[in-house]
């Protein structure tokens, strides 16, 4: 498993596209109504598998350094372009997280766990919608943990037996974006039965369904001026 640089990652082109399609296709709501929903309508209960040795150590070493994320840019152009990013999605997020620093903090760490782990920015924020409404210390009725509700076994699997540690926000989203890599390499690009496997419910529609309607309320589209 390789986890490419800040600045050459990408979300992979899902084999599951028609899939996911499929499914945007046939979601009636528009994106405002996933904004005002007031908690999550689903959570994750990731299962428990084993794990051969290498694919272990892998994960273990890609949740392993949690040094601030400070994002690095090839160019001035791509400084200026997530600097946009951060403004619109900061007014989108303001309802939810009213304070500057703390919505900065949380989108800036967004982005920096997704790109690490080539996933789409906009993908990991609906899923997070889904998953605890930007709740820090959301826990579920299987005790999935925090923002991504990343399930406690994890922290034994790949990391240092912790669970209160999937409550620090880097921590969590560092999880939760490297789990969700595992599964999307483990479903060879298929998005939609990875996020099923996520949820613990691979192969079925509902949650893959929320997570792409939640997706639509993220998506950064640069103004171009006028010729």
């Amino acid at each position: 498993m390789t986890f490419e640089g800040i600045e050459t990652a990408a979300a992979p082109a899902p084999r599951g596209a028609l899939s996911r399609r499929a499914c945007l296709t046939s979601l009636a709501a528009g994106p405002a109504a996933w904004l005002g929903l007031p908690a999550a309508a689903h959570a994750s209960s990731q299962l428990e598998e084993p794990l051969i040795d290498s694919v272990r150590s892998a994960l273990s070493s890609a949740v392993a350094d949690l040094a601030p994320p400070e994002p690095l840019f090839a160019s001035t152009e791509a400084r200026l372009l997530y600097l946009r990013w951060l403004g619109t999605m900061s007014e989108r997020l303001r309802s939810r997280k009213p304070d500057w620093e703390v919505r900065r903090d949380f989108l800036q760490t967004v982005w920096y766990e997704a790109k690490r782990a080539g996933l789409d920015v906009s993908m990991v924020m609906g899923l997070i919608q889904v998953e605890s409404a930007f709740r820090k210390f959301a826990v579920s009725s299987v005790g999935a943990r925090g923002y991504m509700q990343v399930m406690p076994f994890w922290t034994r699997v790949i990391g240092d037996g912790d669970p209160a540690k999937l409550f620090h926000m880097q921590t969590n989203l560092r999880f939760g974006c490297v789990i969700l890599r595992h599964y999307l390499d483990r479903e060879q690009g298929d998005l939609y039965l990875a996020l099923g496997r996520y949820n613990g419910s691979r192969g079925r529609a509902p949650y893959p369904n929320a997570v792409f309607a939640a997706q639509r309320n993220w998506f950064f589209q640069e103004r171009t001026s006028a010729a």
